[in-house]
């Protein structure tokens, strides 16, 4: 498996090739842009639905979440609420019909061609409340305790550090604030090969790790009430499954001894909290 900085550049080159198709063109592919590894049938086996939520914009749904973070983030009018791995803007939009003129949505992103559809997307609707900032989430560039909600969809799971996403998140929430999240996690052990193949980590599966240890790193990192919103179980299609497993493997994976889980996370920063490791929560 490559460094963190390899990781994230692949990422990142990934996600330019999506920022410049359609959702239909993301759709047909599992693996967003790794088309190759999903063969010409269309999958759509991760995303949700996005059509009937308040605030869909056609144009910057990509069909790349795992959930509906946003449906289950308790978001209310005048809130500000920030989106990690924002893309075109799916969930900021459905965030600000629900916070109005009164409230304000930042998406983050570190691919630049992502930030720049979002911005274009914002521009056509004329949104002046929604804004998005380039940058690592592992270093959020947002000052602290400014948000009262954090979402994201199917983000995490890309992050190699993912424990400084979690800090960076308690950082920049309000005390008493509170997060909701959809990422891929697992159950059982997938293949160790599997970790090491590139096309798989940008397309989710091998970035991810054991539900126990994401709902441990979020424990750890202060945050309180924590409640898996919604789960749901992820089959991946027998194209991919031939192409990077043996048959004791599929077998395995199959019988369900390894699971592919997506789930939406919630949990909340204590209030009148400071940050983790100062002593005083």
């Amino acid at each position: 498996m490559q460094n963190d900085q390899e990781l994230k550049a692949l990422v990142r080159e990934k996600y330019s090739v999506i920022a410049e198709q359609s959702t239909a063109q993301n759709a047909s592919s599992c693996c967003g842009a790794t088309a190759s590894c999903c063969g010409t049938d269309v999958y759509s086996i991760m995303s949700d639905d996005y059509t009937q939520q308040q605030g869909y914009m056609e144009e910057a749904d990509l069909g790349l979440g795992c959930g509906l973070p946003t449906a289950f983030a308790q978001i209310k009018e005048g809130n500000t609420v920030i989106d990690l791995g924002s893309g075109a803007g799916n969930d900021c939009f459905v965030a600000r019909s629900i916070v109005g003129e009164k409230g304000k949505v930042i998406g983050i992103d570190f691919t630049e061609k992502m930030i720049e559809k979002a911005r274009a997307n914002a521009e056509k609707m004329g949104f002046n409340n929604v804004e998005f900032r380039q940058g690592d989430i592992e270093q959020m560039p947002v000052t602290s305790n400014v948000a009262d909600v954090i979402v994201s969809n199917c983000v995490l799971n890309l992050v190699p550090n993912k424990p400084a996403v979690f800090k960076e998140i308690f950082r920049v929430l309000k005390p008493g604030a509170h997060f909701s999240i959809s990422d891929i996690v697992l159950e059982g052990e997938i293949p160790e090969h599997w970790k090491k193949i590139a096309e798989l980590y940008a397309g989710c599966v091998s970035g991810a790790i054991q539900q126990a240890e994401y709902l441990g790193l979020i424990s750890a990192t202060g945050f309180k009430n924590i409640q898996v919103q919604k789960e749901k179980l992820i089959t991946l299609p027998d194209e991919i499954l031939r192409n990077y497993l043996s048959e004791a493997e599929i077998t395995d994976y199959k019988t369900g001894r390894v699971a592919i889980k997506s789930i939406t996370v919630y949990a909340e920063k204590p209030a009148a909290c400071c940050e983790p490791g100062a002593g005083c929560c």
